[in-house]
């Protein structure tokens, strides 16, 4: 038997060596080709294979399936047809096999308990479904019996038994008393696996209560209870109520402790079996006084701890679904003070049926050939058995021709197809069974025939990007897989190799897209049943691209942050450019402008930081590009700061820094405040770097300091941190001198010592106090002093401009700083009493002299020399009539030469001076010298006041100005020079002399389209002055152009003569027109006869050679009575003319065409539209 076997297995595996089977074929989703495709069934929904019903509710069966054609149904019950339809009770919903079986009051559902098989048929085979076990849910009664009180000795185990009713499903256990409280569990006391309520050891106090076991029944929602326990405690000694407690139950009793013992499970050893993946439960429950604990372990291996966890104090290991590797031995041990037992539990994992290679539908192509695989595993091993159509496999070989077998194999769990033809279409079905239960499976096998079918959409439209690659999609089906080629512009033997690939699956690759690949293609599909073919139009784009992206950029809060995103595309693919900020669309509100190719965002703060993206977008392709923007601020305040490390002149001070808001912090400046001198105004102290957070600040004596700081980075300053507490110094004697010490007389016989007075800070303590020195220099004298708290000492009684040797010195409470060096001061001065002597005047010029005198003896200064001071003036003009006001001017020269001279510069050309000159010292000036009068020569004049271009017309300017302010000497006429500064070729400067007494010239230019500029200066014998500039205005656009009155122009009169003369004779003509009267018959045509007979045409238009000459026209006038007026013969009367021509002699051609009165209006009023015509007519 067993060479049999290997004999079998060794012909099998060189069967599949050597044989090569097409694949299945894959159907598309396509609602065409599933409309057409001939499936078997398939069983898609079904009940549980353990099926229990409540006995109140009708049972529901499910089975539903699908195939086309569409399935039908029938059932077999315990494995008989199931005749359903001769029960009135059972129904079968529409397009479904589910059964439905109704029931009224008091009839038997249990009737129906059984097993119930589902199958569904069509055309191409039948499907079955799992044998589905029926069976309705129980609530069985308690039996009724009379439980006698149980008598148990204090300290023993004590079983209540609880024996529940064999329900279905089995009921849910738990304890209560009769009073409907639940029974609490502890280590003590515990309700085991079946029910039973377990005592490990009993105390006194259990007597207190009654013990009932109840029974939930989920199926009908009922609960039952048996009739309850109650308990009789003996004890060895009296029972005192008020020594219990729960340390020690027995109230200090002496109850006789015992070694644990197994109340469940028996013995040392035991065995259970559990199924692949359900729950292992394994319960020890022990006896002992005191309790005792349980612990698990398990043998040769560890517990895994993902799987198990123990419940009820450690009395059950539950074990999550159970694997191989979960069978083994587990002991559980009970330990107290006593002693220790153990239990063994051995546990046998077993396995159901479950699926190693499930078997799938299987869609074959005539003469192809594929195989069904059915592999499960199990403990113990599962064996394997088909079906075809519901019916055994093994029997349909047997009764089949040898046909059948050609195409067909069995072997094990897999089916051989080969070379299958149509019509052979079936549904197999494979199970799994072994003792502890079953699989089923459906897996169909197809034989499709089909012509091959275009799947796209027709005619597609593909644009693509040049140099990309290109896939052209043409999806088809058929069966046989039809053969696919590829044509473009219909031309050609197939597109496959080099610049093109061809997919089996249709689709045609173009590996590098160019504009000569724009085209037609088609896609052509064939197999032994037909051919499809379908059209895929190419054409070729550029691509989208943003040629200017936007950069990375750092903008400070407030400013205006542009991105610029400019976008190159095909120009016939719309582009669409959209934002994006941190991948979200952005909010385009008043702050943030998009434009063609930028994006800008104004009065930015630090919600606008982020990443903005520009994506540009055609139909067919995109491009975007990124760029971050930092919004910069300033840095907020420091925080948190402390005082430490005190000193007598420092103390450290520490912070935390701010947020720098994305701009690194460069400093720090830190600030005080004192409450002594200036409270409330906060100074710099100091500035430290931006990467300190602590440092200790040099302090001055007796200060109250508190502190701030204030934090910089590139953008500005924070705002200033919170105080810091106060920190207050000693006090010392002052370090600092005095500055700016001197000494001067407010008179001449006295001197004033002054000094700057130390600033607060460098008071170091109260009573701040001024030492001053001095005596006369070189003296030898001793030296005077003087104490004060001001900044001044003034020493009396003194020589006049005497020097002094001065120095000061500053003390405090805590006593004397440092001396200053010595410095000099004088005493006061005095009035000099010398006056500058012979003093004259020489090279006087237009506009300076020079002037010398003979010096003073310096002791006659009385004082610190400061200069010779002259002092001059203005008396009169030479010009004649000019008036001038004298003004006293001074000039100081600083000279100690014994024959002292200087320059007077500044003087008024051609006038008339007098001065004199004194010596000064710092205070005083001495007597006057002798008085020199002289005069300036002729100069050359100022610009003139004003010079200006009154107006201008085509060829003239007509100028004005004013004299000089200051002639500075007789002038002599005026100088006028222009030159075209707009010409086309350099020219040469023109230049006017203009007599002195005429301040108005006409100016004719040589050129009216030139553009002139005109220079003017006053002359003196000495020359010409100063020049005032001017340019002339174009004449085409200046203000100054001469407003010419048209009606005195002789072109104009003659204009309007021509135009009155004209309408002089068009109104005689009218008038002559007028008097003539009459109509204007049509016999004045040019010698042309008429017809015999003219009627009114439609248009409008009458022949006047009939009866109706008499009447009056369409346009004549109403009168106020309504009786109509003949009117005169006009223009007007036939109409505007438009149809009407003039021949070369003037009479008419054509037609007459009255015009129709729009309205008729009341009155005198004329109902035809005004026109010049008429109201010449009117005015006749």
């Amino acid at each position: 038997m067993l060479g049999q076997g290997v004999h079998v297995a060794l012909t099998l595996v060189l069967f599949l060596l050597l044989w090569q089977e097409a694949g299945p074929i894959e159907v598309p989703l396509d609602p065409t080709i599933q409309q057409k495709l001939k499936q078997p069934p398939t069983i898609i929904k079904q009940s549980v294979k353990d099926y229990i019903v409540d006995p109140r509710d009708n049972i529901i069966i499910e089975c539903e399936a699908k195939g086309n054609p569409t399935p039908t149904f029938l059932w077999r019950k315990n494995g008989k047809f199931f005749n359903f339809g001769n029960d009135p009770r059972v129904t079968m919903q529409k397009h479904s096999g589910t059964l439905k079986i109704g029931f009224r009051p008091g009839e038997r559902p249990e009737d129906y308990e059984g097993e119930y098989q589902c199958f569904a048929s069509n055309d191409h085979g039948v499907a079955m479904s799992n044998k589905i076990l029926l069976r309705v849910s129980k609530a069985p009664l308690w039996p009724k019996e009379i439980l006698e009180p149980r008598v148990v000795t204090e300290g023993s185990p004590l079983i209540l038994p609880c024996n529940p009713p064999p329900g279905l499903p089995p009921p849910q256990i738990f304890w209560m008393d009769s009073n409907m409280n639940p029974i609490p569990q502890n280590e003590r006391v515990s309700m085991g696996q079946n029910g039973d309520l377990y005592f490990s050891n009993v105390h006194l106090q259990d007597a207190e209560r009654d013990y009932s076991c109840n029974a939930r029944f989920n199926f009908t929602h009922t609960i039952q209870q048996k009739n309850p326990f109650s308990l009789r405690v003996q004890t060895t000694e009296p029972y005192n109520d008020t020594s219990f407690n729960a340390t020690d139950p027995y109230g200090g009793r002496r109850v006789a402790e015992s070694r644990p013992s197994f109340l469940t499970p028996s013995g040392i050893q035991s065995s259970k079996m559990v199924l692949r993946d359900q729950e292992l439960l394994l319960e020890c429950i022990a006896a002992g006084l005191p309790t005792p604990s349980i612990t698990w372990f398990k043998k040769g291996a560890e517990l895994p701890a993902k799987k198990v966890k123990f419940e009820n104090n450690n009395k059950v290991l539950r074990v999550l679904s159970v694997s191989e590797e979960d069978a083994g031995d587990y002991v559980c041990t009970a330990n107290n003070n006593v002693g220790m037992i153990r239990h063994t539990i051995s546990v046998d994992v077993k396995a159901a049926p479950y699926w190693l290679d499930k078997p799938t539908n299987l869609i074959l192509a005539p003469d192809e050939g594929g195989r069904l695989v059915c592999r499960a595993n199990g403990k113990p091993k599962p064996t394997i058995q088909w079906f075809v159509d519901g019916e055994p496999l093994e029997a349909k070989i047997r009764e089949g021709s040898s046909n059948s077998v050609r195409h067909r194999e069995m072997l094990g769990d897999t089916i051989i197809f080969r070379s299958v033809e149509i019509g052979s279409s079936a549904v197999y079905q494979c199970n799994a069974s072994n003792q502890h239960g079953y699989l089923l499976a459906n897996a169909f096998v197809s034989v499709l025939d089909l012509s091959p079918m275009m799947l796209g959409p027709k005619n597609q439209l593909i644009q693509v990007i040049e140099n990309n690659r290109t896939f052209l999609d043409c999806p088809f089906f058929g069966s046989p897989l039809p053969e696919h080629r590829w044509f473009k512009n219909g031309q050609g033997s197939g597109l496959d190799g080099g610049h093109y690939r061809s997919y089996l699956n249709g689709s045609l690759e173009i590996k590098r897209t160019r504009r000569e690949d724009e085209g037609t293609y088609t896609c052509v599909a064939s197999n032994m049943l037909g051919k499809a073919e379908n059209q895929v139009h190419l054409e070729v784009k550029e691509p989208t691209r943003i040629v200017q992206a936007p950069v990375h950029q750092s903008a400070v809060r407030g400013t205006t942050a542009r991105f610029d995103c400019k976008v190159n595309s095909d120009p016939t693919l719309p582009v669409t450019v959209t934002w994006t900020k941190d991948d979200k669309p952005l909010d385009l509100r008043w702050r943030l402008k998009k434009d063609k190719d930028s994006l800008t965002i104004s009065n930015i703060n630090e919600g606008d930081a982020g990443t903005y993206t520009c994506m540009a977008k055609s139909a067919i392709d995109q491009d975007s590009v990124s760029a971050r923007l930092t919004v910069l601020g300033r840095p907020d305040p420091p925080m948190d700061l402390d005082l430490s490390d005190p000193a007598a002149r420092s103390v450290r001070l520490t912070w935390i820094p701010g947020n720098d808001h994305n701009s690194p912090i460069t400093g720090f400046l830190v600030q005080f405040e004192e409450d002594r001198w200036e409270p409330g105004r906060w100074q710099n102290l100091t500035s430290f770097s931006g990467d300190l957070n602590s440092v200790v600040l040099q302090l001055s004596p007796y200060v109250n300091y508190q502190f701030r700081v204030i934090a910089i980075n590139s953008v500005g300053q924070s705002d200033p941190s919170q105080p810091s507490p106060r920190y207050k110094t000693s006090g010392a004697a002052p370090d600092a001198i005095p500055r700016g010490l001197r000494g001067w007389g407010t008179r001449n016989d006295n001197m004033e010592i002054t000094w700057e007075p130390l600033q607060d800070l460098e008071r170091n303590g109260p009573n701040l106090q001024y030492h001053v020195w001095w005596r006369r220099k070189d003296s030898g004298e001793q030296w005077e002093s003087g104490t004060t708290p001001s900044s001044s000492y003034v020493v009396q009684n003194t020589d006049t401009y005497v020097p002094y040797e001065i120095r000061i010195q500053a003390s405090n409470e805590f006593g004397s700083g440092p001396e200053s060096n010595v410095v000099i001061g004088y005493s006061g001065e005095d009035k000099p009493t010398e006056p500058p002597r012979q003093l004259q005047v020489s090279n006087v010029d237009s506009t300076k002299a020079q002037v010398k005198w003979k010096a003073v003896n310096m002791s006659s200064i009385r004082g610190e020399f400061k200069e010779y001071r002259l002092y001059y003036s203005r008396k009169s003009s030479l010009v004649p009539d000019l008036v001038v006001k004298e003004e006293t001017k001074n000039k100081g020269f600083y000279t100690t030469a014994e024959e002292p001279s200087g320059i007077l510069t500044g003087l008024v050309p051609f006038s008339k001076y007098k001065m004199s000159m004194v010596v000064a010292n710092n205070r005083f000036e001495g007597p006057p010298s002798n008085m020199v009068e002289f005069t300036t020569r002729e100069g050359v004049p100022d610009a003139p006041r004003f010079f200006k271009i009154n107006r201008r017309t085509l060829d003239t300017l007509y100028l004005e100005w004013d004299r000089p302010l200051e002639p500075n000497g007789i002038l002599i006429g005026y100088k006028l020079e222009y030159q075209a500064v707009n010409s086309s070729r350099p020219s040469s400067p023109t230049i006017l002399t203009i007599p002195h007494n005429v301040t108005k010239h006409t100016l004719r230019l040589p050129d009216r389209f030139t553009r002139y500029k005109l220079f003017l200066s006053a002359l003196t014998q000495q020359g010409s002055g100063e020049v005032f500039a001017e340019e002339s205005p174009h004449f085409s656009n200046e203000a100054y152009i001469d407003q010419v009155d048209i009606a005195t122009q002789g072109w104009f009169i003659g204009l309007m003569c021509a135009i009155a003369l004209i309408i002089l004779i068009l109104l005689i003509v009218c008038f002559i027109k007028r008097s003539r009267g009459g109509k204007y018959p049509v016999r004045d045509k040019k010698d042309l006869p008429l017809d015999p007979v003219d009627h009114k045409d439609r248009d409008g238009s009458f022949d006047y050679h009939s009866d109706e000459d008499n009447k009056p026209l369409q346009g004549s006038q109403t009168s106020l009575d309504g009786n109509v007026k003949e009117s005169d013969d006009s223009l007007v009367d036939y109409g505007d003319g438009g149809d009407g021509q003039f021949n070369e002699d003037g009479s008419f051609i054509g037609q007459y065409t009255v015009k129709k009165d729009k309205d008729e209006t009341e009155g005198n009023e004329s109902s035809e539209a005004t026109s010049p015509v008429n109201a010449i007519y009117s005015l006749a």
